[in-house]
């Protein structure tokens, strides 16, 4: 490890870091633009410069290497003189329009111009002026304001693996623009306005609403898919404004994907905020006594075999535990927290989580895509195959219909037949799963959701064994989730218990008139059609499927609008907090079940939400704790019988609307219609 002096004080850094960072581990803070810890080194903006001595002039601290014996200087009058001089350039063709720029408040260029720059300028001369360029629904371009640092297009280019933005032009002339005008279509394009360091890139739902001193920050996670991205909602008054991302680098690192950031303008749209009951075939409001009264009416005197229960994709952990408990008292078995009806087994963790980790997918040399398709059904893990690819030495191969996933795939065909020859061996992939020290498989929900999906799910497990992918430091095999409900439920045993039905046999109930009662609590992928004449319970927070199917609407709360707790697929115990309160007569869901346990005489036992999460962690032990991921024991799980040779489907035909919450958003509408309508013009089909 090199030793250096900084400043005067002799430091040992690691050898292979740049001077910018070597300052940085001793507290030193040095201005940049266009440097990013994620991207690669460009060396634009020059603001970095610090004193080398020995060299004739300052040098850019973020493209120098540390050495041996080097000796830098960040603070001389050199460096001070260096700065102001970049800066004043910098400004030169800047417009002064700070009053009414979304950036404002929040702007690099703003504050350093203020630490760093120079007060006065010496340029009289015209300024310039450039045309603004249209990148889509999601990112505002003011592209007089660009600084040329070229952040934007290192992103698109190495982490969205897009290449659609370049730079034409040099010097004055240079210009930040899209290849034949085409939109920035990529699942993570609203990371661009937050790596912007400038106003030139903005967000465009989001132009003009409210400013950032305005906004009271609440740190939560997403729950619109299972990664359970960190994020910060901004909030105004009883309304939130923005979702930004925070970093965990276990998880998101420091992206969201844009359904993540830009569905929160449907989370005031369409929403349920008060009980209603449906009376000659029409809903009407009701009061919450009148609601639970109909509800006691129905379900006192039916016998619990005649009841079920089904828990949607964005119900948290506590809301299902108070569910499952109710049902438990009312001596109903049939419950389930699979919408999609996907084979995974209840009783073994290791059958439905993601074993490997997100960040330990940057540990794997090989990796067997099967009947997913990872870039719409978990952008942020998709990023990070991506991340692993560039890194080298990682092969990559796929199960399922061929498609676009931003770096090398190798297509081995949609058949589940291909499955079938991997395990036997006589496939050459298989050979180089074998070969890999750390291989791994991500197996798609839509693969197990299937009529075959037990068979799917034991080839899968035979595979991971036949080929190593299991042993004491390391497990390959992964599910991908879909719905942030779906490993928390599953932990809470939110599944048919012994003789109870799966979501299947209740829809199959309900049509022969054999289940009389059906709870949906946020459950709005179902087909509606098949609860024949059955009394529906819904709960949850928008008028989707769920509530026009509805006899009985209780309004609940959406995730930023409650303090809950979900899971995330990889095991991980995550919590949301409330940012703004629900609209209307809407309550918490385990207060909602809770209260109409009363009414039953079911009375649940807990009282306040710090009991219930008690009850949670005895329920399961991965509950106690928060932000862990612990790993799930390896045991026998999927069916042995044939698979059938239709070919895998992705279950995502629209990564822009999966949920009601996206289904209601302006903004989600918008790429929907510029994004995936197009495409499906193209191929002719509607995935």
């Amino acid at each position: 490890m090199p030793k250096m002096m900084i400043n005067g004080q002799e430091v040992e850094v690691e050898a292979g870091i740049t001077v910018l960072q070597a300052c940085e581990q001793v507290g030193i803070e040095i201005p940049r633009f266009c440097y990013h810890e994620r991207l690669s080194i460009a060396g634009n903006c020059r603001m970095c410069l610090v004193e080398m001595e020995r060299s004739p002039k300052p040098v850019a601290s973020c493209a120098m290497p540390v050495a041996e014996g080097m000796v830098i200087h960040t603070n001389t009058p050199m460096v001070e003189k260096a700065r102001k001089g970049v800066m004043e350039f910098l400004l030169i063709n800047h417009p002064l329009d700070c009053p009414i720029c979304d950036q404002g408040g929040e702007c690099d260029l703003q504050d350093q111009a203020m630490t760093y720059g120079f007060d006065r300028s010496r340029f009289a001369e015209n300024k310039r002026a450039v045309e603004d360029k249209e990148l889509g629904p999601l990112v505002k371009t003011i592209m007089t304001r660009c600084i040329h640092c070229t952040r934007c297009i290192r992103f698109a280019e190495e982490i969205a693996g897009v290449s659609v933005l370049g730079a034409t032009g040099r010097g004055e002339h240079m210009e930040i623009d899209t290849y034949v005008e085409q939109t920035v279509n990529t699942e993570v394009s609203g990371n661009l306005v937050d790596l912007c360091p400038v106003g030139a890139l903005t967000s465009k739902p989001y132009a003009f609403t409210a400013r950032s001193w305005e906004l009271r920050k609440t740190e939560s996670i997403d729950v619109l898919d299972a990664v359970g991205s960190a994020i910060r909602v901004d909030s105004r008054d009883r309304e939130v404004m923005r979702v930004l991302p925070r970093l965990n680098e276990d998880v998101n690192e420091e992206w969201i994907n844009d359904k993540t950031r830009h569905a929160c303008d449907g989370l005031r749209r369409q929403r349920l905020d008060q009980p209603y009951i449906r009376r000659k075939g029409k809903l009407e409001p009701a009061s919450w006594n009148e609601a639970f009264a109909a509800i006691a009416a129905k379900l006192k005197g039916l016998s619990g075999e005649r009841i079920a229960a089904i828990a949607g994709d964005l119900a948290d952990c506590e809301s299902m535990l108070a569910l499952k408990d109710l049902m438990a008292g009312l001596g109903s078995p049939h419950l389930d927290c699979r919408q999609n009806g996907a084979a995974v087994d209840p009783g073994q963790p290791a059958s439905y989580r993601f074993n490997t980790t997100i960040a330990g997918i940057e540990a794997a040399d090989a990796c067997l895509l099967i009947g997913t398709n990872p870039r719409w059904e978990a952008a942020l893990v998709n990023t990070r195959l991506r991340k692993r690819h560039r890194m080298g030495g990682f092969q990559v191969a796929a199960i399922g219909p061929a498609i676009d996933l931003t770096y090398p795939v190798e297509n081995l065909g949609d058949s589940p037949k291909v499955l079938e020859a991997l395990v036997a061996g006589r496939h050459p992939f298989a050979e180089a799963l074998k070969k890999a020290s750390q291989p791994m498989l991500i197996l798609g929900e839509g693969a197990l959701a299937r009529e075959d999906g037990p068979a799917i799910l034991g080839l899968a497990h035979k595979l991971a064994e036949a080929t190593g992918m299991v042993g004491e430091k390391w497990n390959g095999f992964n599910v991908l989730a879909l719905a942030a409900s779906r490993v928390g439920g599953l932990d809470l045993g939110f599944a048919p218990a012994k003789g109870g039905r799966d979501v299947s046999a209740i829809l199959e109930g309900a049509g022969k008139g054999e289940i009389e009662a059906v709870y949906l609590l946020g459950a709005d992928e179902i087909d509606m059609g098949r609860l024949g004449k059955a009394f529906v319970i819904y709960q949850g927070h928008h008028g989707d499927a769920g509530a026009n199917r509805a006899d009985v609407i209780l309004p609940g709360a959406t995730y930023t609008e409650k303090s809950a707790t979900y899971v995330n697929l990889e095991g991980r115990v995550q919590r949301t907090n409330l940012a703004v309160f629900p609209p209307g007569d809407a309550r918490e869901d385990w207060a909602i079940l809770r209260a109409l346990s009363a009414v039953l005489d079911k009375q649940l036992p807990y009282d306040s939400l710090t009991q219930l999460r008690e009850r949670l962690a005895g329920a399961n032990p991965v509950f106690a704790t928060e932000d862990v991921v612990e790993g799930a024991p390896w045991g026998k799980f999927g069916g042995s019988g044939a698979v059938k040779d239709a070919p895998f489907v992705y279950p995502i035909a629209n990564f822009y609307m999966t949920d009601p919450i996206s289904r209601v958003s302006p903004t989600m509408a918008a790429c929907t219609e510029a994004f995936v309508l197009p495409a499906r013009g193209k191929t002719g089909t509607d995935g």
